[in-house]
């Protein structure tokens, strides 16, 4: 979003580099993930742009597991940035968010406004005007700096938007007859778009009207020559009319762009489109898409969807239910072929057999019939170029195999399947590609009650529960599921789903090879190198749900480079899937294929590349952890296996972004390692993890950790690793205020520590007196604290020291010992300042707010908060951030700030519903009630 560089704010920009300016002052809206959700607002703004409608936006199919928590994070910060504009503000709805903004001061909204003005316009001069506008707003590449999917389809979006404007705007200009004043552009964009006929007649016009027809018709030539060379093609029949004119010396001083001319029906009319699935289901999108891109009379020489995905994922259905639903668009008739690009009987079909089988199909007789395949597919192309057909070309093993098939002209469709990702139709022939994913739980629902009817499929509904969620969205498993239950109407559906839990992608065997999802896999499989078979399989028993390179490049022992290329390959054969992060994933029952095949490894390999893998995580979140608390004690890991070196990290943002993305196979990696008899790495994961829970509010994840570090630990013989767990799971139970585990836990973990070491002592004192306070105990609480600030001063540490000094202010505060809570809090905070901790300062801002509000400095409590907040948001504690802004709206309220107060626990309410704190939810609820109805709104 950019302005210009008027003294008041410029009109909101999404056409060029996302970013805001008031006056001559650059706003700063933040990193990319940012700017991606304030485009999102801009595009639809004045309209609700719902929470899983941004999390598509901002990070695809593969939304992190707090993603909805950033989100509400980001749209906090911009709030703050765009604060200063006025009247510009980003509004919370029911289910989302609105930009509100006069749709004049965005430029996306003005460009198109003025398109709509330009082509209404009953003058070509004020349409000409109109347009100039338009095309004025453009300041570079649309969204520059940011790269997500739903990014780049805008992108290219609003670029053909663009390109339309300019077209159109020759046409209006040679209307006005300023074809001289045009030709230098014409000629840069014919050296540009070779093969764009639209351009091409354009040209054309101008130079004939300009009095120069010998260069007309030799570019005429030119396009021809190209067209014939790289596309096998004539030129379409506008151009060849507007060529005829030329020749036959007829006037064309007026009109635009001729349009193109209505092809005259063939003589034969093919109709080889096998019968439609009867039960499809779903796939609105993807129906939504293949006819968008039918009804784009501007998509090019031909229409190409090329529809991918792994076997069994419903391709074929997909083409066919699309091609008998608008076969009434394709009055010259429909081609169909089965290219057997997967097949267990035989090789794929060659090309030429294919093309002679469509010449068959239109009528070709066979004296006719050139005899070498270049002629046979030339007379193809030219049988074909000028009519309105459908050509499906199901089941292609590469683009190689499918060029040839290609039609001229652009009046026909072609909608190719196949398993592999075929990038050069796209990049070479303006291919659309159609990535199938997998059914939602209610297209499930919907195919099943379809194949068994509605009241078998309701009175087992938690059988169907079952079934629906082993097959995870899965057509062909679905499909297979249920042919079987058909068959047997009597047996109940419960007795299908214990098979496919117990026997897993067994149970999905069938004697016929097409209906069998194994066989369908092992056709994909089959097709693979050697290193993607063994990369392949040991995907299949990494930890987590998805990896990114940096682990894959650790599980198989490749360099980064070589993991790579292995991956893409499996992407390209569409046994695994990309996101916009650039993570890699299967779905469940190809993972469990996957892990099959690497039964056939040998131990040795799968338990080697299973320990660089768990080392990998472990090195990774112990430089993390680092990052995010350098004060902390340090645990080092064992040397790393070779290859299980950790991934760099720059710095805490980078170090908490990471620990994001990555948390669920942390989590895996745990167990992994608890599986392979890794105990050390068992419990110090769970160690390396403890900031990044604490920061994010991960509380239950947090206790599940430190469990499985005590069944570690139990096997080791290491009572400082014992303390260090017991301790850390006593804390975890308290947070979750399990009172009494807590206690215990850390009782125990006091009675290790008593002898010989007074920094565990200490550690556990801190800890118990969080615990006594949450059990409502400030009492005891501060006696625990004060025992851990006495040992903390006689181990030298003035990072611990301060911490402690400010537990000990926290909980005299709550005993309203307030002189004496404010020096502790006063003596922490200049401790945590000199030696640069500011999670450490964060809390101590946050008690001497707390020590403010509650003796009546209401104003010094709203900036000790404020101040805190900054720290807590720069660090990315979240949880920490939700409980400040709530902390903040009190002293507000006190002084009769109700704005500001309702602002702040809106916001905080924003927080704990994204963090699943329903408790925190309904208070806050209470208080922002309690300031509508004029109650009492005050702690």
């Amino acid at each position: 979003m950019i302005t210009d560089e008027r003294s008041v704010v410029g009109e909101l920009r999404v056409l060029g580099p996302v970013e805001a300016r008031a006056g001559d002052r650059r706003l700063d809206v933040g990193h990319a993930r940012q700017q991606c959700v304030l485009a999102a607002l801009l595009v639809d703004a004045n309209r609700v742009v719902t929470a899983d409608q941004l999390l598509d936006r901002v990070w695809g199919a593969r939304v992190p597991l707090r993603g909805k928590s950033n989100l509400h994070s980001y749209v906090s910060r911009l709030r703050a940035a765009l604060a200063d504009l006025g009247d510009v503000a980003i509004v919370h709805r029911s289910g989302g968010w609105v930009l509100e903004v006069d749709p004049a001061r965005v430029d996306l909204h003005r460009f198109r406004d003025l398109l709509a003005r330009a082509r209404s316009a009953p003058e070509p001069a004020a349409g000409l005007g109109a347009i100039d506008e338009a095309l004025g707003l453009w300041r570079g590449e649309a969204f520059s700096g940011l790269d997500t999917p739903w990014v780049v389809a805008a992108r290219d979006m609003v670029d053909g938007e663009r390109w339309i404007a300019e077209l159109e705007r020759t046409d209006l200009a040679l209307r006005l007859g300023r074809h001289t004043d045009l030709l230098p552009e014409l000629a840069a964009r014919t050296a540009e778009h070779p093969l764009d006929e639209r351009v091409a007649a354009q040209y054309l016009l101008a130079l004939a009207r300009g009095g120069r027809q010998a260069e007309a018709l030799a570019h005429y030539e030119r396009v021809r020559s190209r067209l014939a060379e790289e596309l096998g093609a004539d030129p379409g029949a506008a151009l060849r009319d507007l060529h005829r004119r030329l020749l036959d010396a007829e006037p064309v001083g007026t009109g635009g762009t001729v349009k193109p001319a209505v092809p005259q029906p063939a003589a034969v009319v093919p109709r080889q489109l096998p019968a439609p699935p009867r039960s499809f289901i779903g796939r609105a999108g993807e129906l939504a898409a293949l006819t968008a891109a039918l009804d784009d009379v501007d998509a090019g020489t031909v229409v190409i969807s090329a529809i991918g995905g792994t076997g069994g994922i419903g391709k074929t259905w997909l083409a066919l239910h699309w091609a008998h639903q608008h076969a009434h668009r394709f009055p010259d008739g429909q081609l169909f072929v089965d290219l057997r690009g997967f097949s267990p009987e035989s090789e794929p079909m060659p090309p030429a057999v294919a093309v002679r089988g469509f010449l068959d199909a239109l009528g070709v007789e066979p004296g006719r019939m050139p005899s070498g395949p270049d002629a046979q597919t030339a007379l193809l192309r030219g049988m074909v170029a000028d009519r309105r057909m459908l050509i499906v070309l199901d089941n292609a093993a590469s683009a190689a195999q499918v060029v040839p098939l290609l039609p001229g002209g652009r009046s026909c469709t072609v909608l190719v399947t196949s398993r592999s990702r075929l990038l050069s139709l796209t990049t070479a022939h303006g291919a659309g590609h159609l990535n199938l994913d997998v059914l939602s739980r209610d297209e499930s629902r919907d195919l099943l009650a379809r194949r068994l009817g509605a009241d078998r499929v309701a009175a087992e509904a938690r059988a169907v529960d079952e079934l629906i969620a082993l097959c995870n969205g899965f057509p062909l498993a679905l499909g297979v599921i249920a042919a079987r239950a058909y068959a047997h109407p009597r047996l109940p559906l419960a007795t299908f789903a214990a098979e496919l839990r117990d026997l897993g992608l067994d149970a999905l065997a069938d004697s016929d090879p097409a209906a069998s999802l194994p066989t369908v896999l092992s056709w994909s499989h089959q097709a693979l190198t050697a290193e993607e078979r063994e990369v392949f399989g040991l995907l299949g028993i990494a930890p987590g749900p998805d990896i990114a390179l940096p682990a894959a490049a650790a599980l198989t022992g490749l360099s980064p480079a070589r993991a790579g290329t292995a991956l893409r390959g499996l992407e390209q054969a569409s046994l695994l899937t990309r996101d916009d992060r650039g993570r890699y994933a299967m779905h469940d029952l190809i993972r469990a294929y996957a892990a099959g095949t690497a039964r056939g490894l040998p131990d040795s390999a799968r338990r080697r590349a299973l320990r660089r893998v768990v080392d990998f995580y472990l090195h990774t979140t112990h430089a993390a952890d680092r990052l995010l608390d350098p004060h902390r004690e340090l645990v080092e890991p064992d040397p790393a296996e070779p290859g299980g070196e950790p991934q760099p990290l720059a710095d805490t943002a980078e170090a908490l972004a990471w620990l994001d993305t990555e948390h669920r196979c942390v989590l895996a990696a745990q167990q992994s390692a608890a599986a392979g008899g890794q105990h050390r790495a068992v419990w110090q994961l769970a160690w390396n993890l403890t900031t990044f829970h604490n920061r994010r509010g991960h509380l239950e994840e947090q206790l599940s950790v430190w469990r499985s570090g005590l069944v570690a630990a139990g096997q080791l013989d290491d009572p400082a690793a014992g303390i260090r767990v017991h301790r850390n799971l006593g804390r975890s139970h308290a947070a979750l205020r399990q009172h009494d585990e807590a206690v215990r836990h850390l009782h125990q973990a006091l009675a290790l520590a008593e002898e010989h070491d007074p920094t565990n002592q200490a550690h556990i004192h801190q800890v118990l007196a969080w615990t006594w306070s949450r059990g409502g105990d400030d009492g005891k609480a501060l006696d625990h604290a004060t025992r851990a600030l006495d040992l903390y001063r006689t181990l030298g540490n003035p990072a611990w020291e301060a911490n402690a000094l400010n537990m000990v202010g926290w909980y005299a505060a709550q005993l309203g010992q307030h002189d004496r809570a404010r020096e502790h809090c006063r003596a922490a905070l200049d401790l945590h300042r000199r030696h640069d901790n500011p999670e450490g300062e964060a809390d101590t801002l946050d008690s001497l707010g707390y020590i403010d509000h509650h003796t009546g400095e209401h104003a010094p409590a709203v900036e000790h908060y404020r101040r805190a907040l900054v720290l807590f948001r720069e660090i990315g504690n979240t949880y920490q951030v939700a409980d400040t802004l709530e902390h903040l709206g009190h002293p507000h309220a006190a002084l009769g700030q109700v704005d500001d107060a309702r602002a702040a626990w809106r916001e905080a309410l924003e927080f704990y519903e994204a963090q699943d704190r329903p408790d925190d939810t309904a208070r806050i609820q209470a208080l922002l009630d309690g300031l509508a109805t004029g109650g009492p709104a005050t702690a």
